[in-house]
């Protein structure tokens, strides 16, 4: 797997990135400890976490995935091999200042996700999602102190619209505080528009990283979703089930398409599309097993032509 710059950063990132919001979910510690080393056994040196991960389900208390991945780079010592990501805006404890971007919540937040981690300092740290009871400016200035600290290596955010991105690139150069060096958002074959309207310019314009979530349109794009087929069993399986139009079915079609061509999976086609996006820095990829992994970490070495790049493009155009 390829290193890539890591938008305007001193980072250089694998061309995947793995996501991990099913550790301690529906991958246990022992399945993720494998999944982890897969990845890097292939190459992959970037992982994508969050802090919230996976507080919906059962019995997860919040930051699970962040302990499991501290837990496997201390017992690996791999630690600064990795370019290591994590999140913070979602409820993470009860009363004042349990969750937001405020200075309060920020400043106890990033404490508690480098004690899970066991690290000393979060290269990525992102905004998992805006807060509109947050000034930006206090935002960027807590991520300014973190960074001066050197808690925090950068900072970047996930799911802003064009606007509030804009203002705070905007609000950063002003006042001298922390910039955002990239974007997380949510972007594949059959999900376009969000991103592609407004932000793509956005992002290539100021020289950010972009590294979407959701490649996959939640297992979709794996081709396990068919006509008049039962659905899969799969905690994401409702997500999935809005992709599963008449247009979707066609981008399926075409993706087999070009799997059958290629002689690979179909998720693998679908990833290689994203990344040969040239404003796509790493997409966030996911699995449960190695066996999983296995299906999409072709994508790296699969090359599309310019042909068979435009058949997707018209296949999926509107989305």
């Amino acid at each position: 797997m390829r290193l890539r710059s890591f938008g305007a950063t001193s980072l250089n990132v694998s061309e995947l990135c793995l996501g991990t919001m099913q550790f301690g979910w529906t991958a246990d510690e022992r399945s993720s400890f494998t999944v982890m080393d897969a990845f890097v056994e292939a190459g992959g040196n970037f992982i994508d976490t969050a802090d919230v991960y996976s507080r919906w389900s059962p019995g997860n208390p919040g930051g699970v995935s962040e302990e499991i991945i501290g837990r496997w780079m201390k017992e690996r010592g791999n630690r600064e091999r990795l370019v290591v990501a994590t999140k913070v805006r979602g409820a993470m404890w009860d009363g004042p200042d349990g969750e937001g971007l405020g200075r309060a919540h920020v400043e106890r937040a990033v404490e508690d996700s480098l004690r899970r981690l066991q690290i000393e300092t979060i290269d990525l740290y992102q905004c998992h999602f805006p807060d509109s009871n947050a000034p930006i400016e206090e935002t960027l200035s807590v991520f300014s102190d973190l960074i001066d600290s050197g808690k925090v290596r950068y900072v970047g955010c996930s799911n802003y619209s064009p606007e509030l991105l804009e203002a705070a690139l905007k609000a950063a150069d002003e006042k001298k505080l922390a910039r955002f060096v990239s974007l997380q958002p949510h972007y594949n074959l059959v999900h376009r528009g969000e991103f592609e309207s407004a932000l793509a310019v956005l992002c290539e314009r100021e020289g950010l990283a972009v590294i979407p979530y959701s490649p996959l349109a939640a297992g979709f794009l794996t081709g396990k979703y068919r006509p008049e087929q039962p659905l899969p069993e799969s905690q994401r399986a409702e997500r999935a089930k809005g992709h599963m139009t008449e247009q979707g079915f066609s981008v399926l079609a075409a993706l087999d398409a070009v799997a059958e061509a290629h002689r690979t999976a179909v998720a693998a086609v679908a990833l290689a599309w994203l990344m040969a996006k040239p404003v796509v820095t790493a997409p966030i990829i996911g699995a449960n097993t190695p066996q999983q992994l296995a299906e999409l970490l072709p994508a790296a070495d699969l090359v599309l032509s310019a042909d068979v790049l435009s058949a997707l493009d018209v296949a999926s155009a509107g989305m």
